[in-house]
C-alpha cells in the first residue's frame, strides 16, 4: 500500500492550504460581477439578451465551428444534438458505459436504446475497434443506412465522450463510422479546450455538446451548447430549443414539438467572462498536471496523461491506482483528511434503468472503472 499520508500533503502543499480542499470549483477573477451587474441593469436577465448571443459567437470561435447554440445545460444538448442528428424512437445509438450517466440519459430522452461499447486504456473513450468490432458482427447497410441485423433497428448516431477532457481516437472512429454510414455526435460536455492535432473536440462529428456547469473548466452557472459547422442544423437546433415558435411580432404559434431549454441571458453573461479567461484556466491546468505528473511517478503512481497527438484542458485529472481494494483504501484516506477525491463512474449498465442494454465485453472499461480516481484539480489562484 502507498503512502497517502504523503499525497494529502502534496495536495495540500498545491494548493497551499490545510482547510478542505474540493475536487473541482470554479474560478471567478475576471469580469463576471461587471457583467453580470450589466445584466440586470438591462433587465433582460431570461431567455434573451445580448449576452446569450456573444456567447454563441465567442464558443462558435474557440470551437473553429460555423455556429453555437446556447442551452439550459449540457444533458439538454445532446438531447437535441441526437435529435438533429437523425436518431428517432427505437433507434440505436452506440457510446460508451464508462461515462456520465447523462450521455445514457440523453439518449432514452429521444426514445433511442444506448448500446454500450469498451473504451481504449490510453484516452478512457469510446475505442473506434470496440465500435468497428460490433458493426462487423451485428450490423448491415440498407437502403444507405445502417440497421442492426439482431435487433432489427437502425443504429442512427455514435456518441463518444472524450472523458475528463481527454480526446478519444478520432481518425479511427471517423472512419468506421463513415464506412457505417453512422453520424457522429461528440459529447465534449467535458472538453471545452481540448484539441486533437491541434482542432478543437466538438468540432469534428456533425455536431458536438459542452457543458457549462459550476463544475466545469469554465461555468455559467447552469449551460450548455450545441455547436456545429452545418448552419442548417444550427439554425434548427435553435429553433428546437426555443419551443419550436414560429417568428411573429405577437402571434405565437409552435408547429412542431420543441423544447424550452434556452439558457438566461444572466447565465450567458457569467459564461463570456468565463470564456475570456479559457486559455489561462488551461495553462494553470496543465501546469498543475506536470507537478502532479512528477509527484506521482516518484510515489509508483500512474497519473494520466495526454494522448500522441492531442493537447488536454486537463479539467478532472486522475491517477489510476493498482486494483480496487487500492483504490477504495485512497478514497477512504483522503477524503478523510479533506481532500476530496472520487472514483470514476460506474458503468451504464449497471444502473438500473440501463441494465438491459446491449454491451460487449467492457474489459477496459471495468479495469478502469476498478482504478481510476479523480484528484483536486481547480485553477488554483
Amino acid at each position: 500500500m502507498k503512502n497517502f499520508d504523503a499525497v494529502v500533503s502534496q495536495i495540500q502543499k498545491l494548493y497551499n492550504t490545510s482547510d478542505f480542499i474540493p475536487l473541482h470549483q470554479p474560478c471567478f477573477k475576471g469580469n463576471e460581477k461587471k457583467y453580470l451587474e450589466a445584466c440586470i441593469d438591462s433587465t433582460f436577465v431570461s431567455s434573451v439578451g445580448k449576452y446569450v448571443d456573444q456567447f454563441e459567437a465567442i464558443l462558435a470561435d474557440i470551437t473553429n465551428t460555423e455556429r453555437a447554440v446556447a442551452v439550459v445545460n449540457g444533458t439538454a444538448g445532446i438531447q437535441v444534438a441526437l435529435r438533429l442528428a437523425g436518431v428517432e424512437a427505437n433507434d440505436e445509438v452506440l457510446t460508451q458505459a464508462l461515462t456520465f450517466v447523462a450521455t445514457a440519459n440523453a439518449i432514452s430522452y429521444n426514445g433511442a436504446h444506448p448500446v454500450f461499447l469498451d473504451v481504449d486504456l490510453d484516452t478512457m473513450g469510446l475505442s473506434p475497434q470496440a465500435v468497428s468490432n460490433f458493426l462487423e458482427d451485428n450490423a448491415e447497410l440498407k437502403d444507405g443506412d445502417c440497421y442492426n441485423k439482431v435487433t432489427g433497428r437502425k443504429i442512427s448516431a455514435c456518441l463518444p465522450m472524450h472523458t475528463f477532457g481527454f480526446s478519444v481516437h478520432l481518425d479511427a472512429l471517423i472512419k468506421v463510422c463513415n464506412k457505417w454510414r453512422i453520424k457522429i455526435v461528440e459529447d465534449a460536455a467535458e472538453a471545452l479546450g481540448s484539441t486533437y492535432k491541434n482542432k478543437p473536440l466538438g468540432s469534428f462529428g456533425d455536431l458536438g455538446v459542452f457543458s457549462f456547469n459550476g463544475n466545469k473548466i469554465t461555468t455559467s452557472g447552469g449551460g450548455g451548447a450545441i455547436v456545429t459547422k452545418d448552419e442548417r442544423l444550427a439554425e434548427k437546433g435553435k429553433y428546437l430549443t426555443t419551443t419550436a415558435k414560429q417568428p411573429h411580432a405577437y402571434e405565437y404559434f409552435h408547429n412542431e414539438l420543441g423544447y424550452n431549454y434556452r439558457m438566461p441571458n444572466i447565465n450567458a453573461a457569467l459564461a463570456c467572462a468565463q470564456l475570456e479567461q479559457l486559455n489561462g484556466f488551461i495553462r494553470e491546468k496543465r501546469g498543475l498536471a506536470m507537478r502532479y505528473e512528477d509527484f506521482f511517478k516518484s510515489m509508483g503512481i500512474k497519473f494520466r496523461t495526454e494522448t500522441q497527438n492531442t493537447k488536454a484542458n486537463y479539467w478532472l485529472m486522475c491517477i489510476e491506482l493498482a486494483n480496487k481494494k487500492e483504490r477504495n483504501a485512497f478514497l477512504d484516506y483522503t477524503n478523510s483528511k479533506g481532500v476530496m477525491t472520487r472514483p470514476i463512474w460506474q458503468l451504464m449498465f449497471r444502473l438500473p434503468m440501463f441494465k438491459d442494454c446491449l454491451r460487449d465485453s467492457q474489459k477496459n472499461a471495468i479495469f478502469l472503472e476498478e482504478r481510476i480516481v479523480n484528484i483536486p484539480s481547480s485553477v488554483r489562484t
